[in-house]
């Protein structure tokens, strides 16, 4: 790492590279994109004399304490602080930040809490890190009017409980990280207003209850991680709130495999997507059995009426807080047209197209630690994870149907309205014929022609 001084002053001019006379001591400053680097120098607070022109300061591996309103300016677009021991952040600190994209706070151990206008006016903000901060709880509203937020990371603290509502405003976030925390319980409206969220990471926590409805808005989800947690039943109707899930992980849990299990049993068999193994503790005759290779024959006092009974009970108690669309297992598409989800079949439907790339986007050279951040998640969450379930019709004894042709339309195919369509048993056309008749005309006269 080169110091400010006269040699890199004149490096830097015959690198053709713009520099910032006014820098703090022990940082590096720079132009295009104007920026400001202090990481790893053990300062006690932050820097004086950064350039109010600043766009990217990077301040992260110290030991600042806090952080008070006038340390940066409103210009700022990239902060990184992370790894620090700030204490303290004032609610003012980022008042009028409106070009701020991205802000990590992130492993800040001492942090503990944080007022609830503390990121109100980031109109920008796309990405927020607050892992490993010690949070035990967020306070209402902390999250308000961050309608661009799309990443959002709030692993490894101790929150305990989420509150209802607490990420209404969220309604571009894509990927919410909260493995590693001590939740116990997910509630109706714990995710409320999280309509395009693509990948939720629940993971490493304590939950032993989720409610039928905690899900009803995550109509874009495809990954979910539940592992590793005290889970010792799961209703199937709460996973059928989930029209394009992919990617379920269920491993590592309690699972109580007797008649309570029987929702989540007839789901997993329709499921087409990916799942870890549902591995039963309870009753002891189930113990080490997975749930999901069990048959119709290993529930023998269980009604199935007693899951449909429930399922359509809840779908009624759905209607008056969900749009009813759901309950019909409608998925947005595009060109705002909808798709209708079969009620007997949950996860996305497959097409013979090349799967996209989900999640992905271009990273920047302030974005490097968020794929590291996710591909990390990745790894750590990857244990029994098959490729199962992918079938699609289970036959009451609990044997599987598979389909031979993988790319079958499961419907009818039609073109689009105004194209006509073909009709093998109907007569040519006038105009076929008409076209017939010219090539016959032409082939007689070339024929003729030539015998001259």
């Amino acid at each position: 790492m080169f110091r400010r001084g006269c040699g890199l002053e004149f490096l830097l001019v015959l690198c053709g590279l713009e520099f910032s006379w006014s820098c703090p001591h022990h940082c590096i400053c720079y132009t295009a994109p104007s920026t400001v680097s202090c990481q790893a120098h053990n300062f006690l607070s932050v820097p004086d004399g950064i350039p109010p022109d600043s766009e990217r300061i990077f301040l992260q591996n110290n030991k600042i304490h806090r952080l008070l309103q006038g340390h940066f300016s409103s210009n700022t677009v990239t902060l990184w602080i992370y790894s620090n021991n700030i204490t303290y952040i004032d609610p003012s600190t980022f008042r009028g930040f409106t070009l701020l994209e991205e802000l990590d706070l992130g492993d800040n151990r001492h942090l503990r809490s944080l007022a609830e206008d503390t990121f109100h006016g980031l109109i920008k903000l796309n990405a927020l890190h607050l892992y490993r901060c010690g949070l035990s709880s967020l306070p209402d509203n902390i999250f308000r009017g961050l309608r661009n937020l799309q990443y959002l990371y709030l692993q490894d603290n101790h929150l305990k409980n989420l509150q209802d509502d607490t990420f209404m405003d969220l309604h571009n976030l894509s990927h919410l990280f909260l493995h590693g925390n001590r939740l116990w319980s997910l509630n109706q409206n714990s995710f409320r207003g999280l309509r395009a969220l693509d990948r939720l990471l629940l993971h490493q926590n304590q939950i032993e209850w989720v409610d039928n409805l905690a899900f009803h808005d995550l109509k874009s989800l495809t990954t979910l991680y539940l592992f590793n947690n005290s889970l010792t039943e799961l209703s199937g109707q709460c996973l059928d709130m989930l029209p394009a899930l992919e990617y379920l992980r269920l491993n590592d849990n309690p699972w109580s495999c007797d008649c309570k299990a029987l929702s989540l049993w007839e789901w997993l068999k329709r499921f087409r997507g990916s799942t870890s193994s549902v591995g039963c503790q309870m009753p002891d005759y189930m113990g080490g059995k997975d749930l999901k290779e069990l048959r119709r024959e290993d529930f023998p006092n269980c009604s199935p009426t007693v899951s449909n009974s429930e399922s359509r009970a809840q779908t009624n108690n759905l209607s008056g807080t969900v749009n009813p669309s759901m309950n019909r297992g409608v998925a947005a598409g595009s060109g705002g047209q909808t798709n209708i989800a079969h009620p007997s079949r949950p996860g996305r439907p497959r097409t013979c197209t090349k799967p996209r790339n989900r999640g992905s986007k271009e990273k920047g050279d302030n974005e490097v630690h968020h794929s590291k951040e996710v591909m990390a998640d990745k790894e750590d969450s990857s244990p029994n994870f098959t490729e199962g379930g992918k079938h699609d019709h289970t036959s009451p004894d609990g044997t599987v149907t598979r389909r031979k042709h993988k790319c079958t339309p499961r419907t009818t195919v039609r073109p689009p309205s105004g194209v006509q369509q073909v009709n093998n048993n109907a007569a040519p056309s006038k105009s076929l014929l008409h076209f017939r008749a010219l090539i016959v005309a032409l082939i007689a006269t070339n024929t003729e022609y030539i015998l001259r």
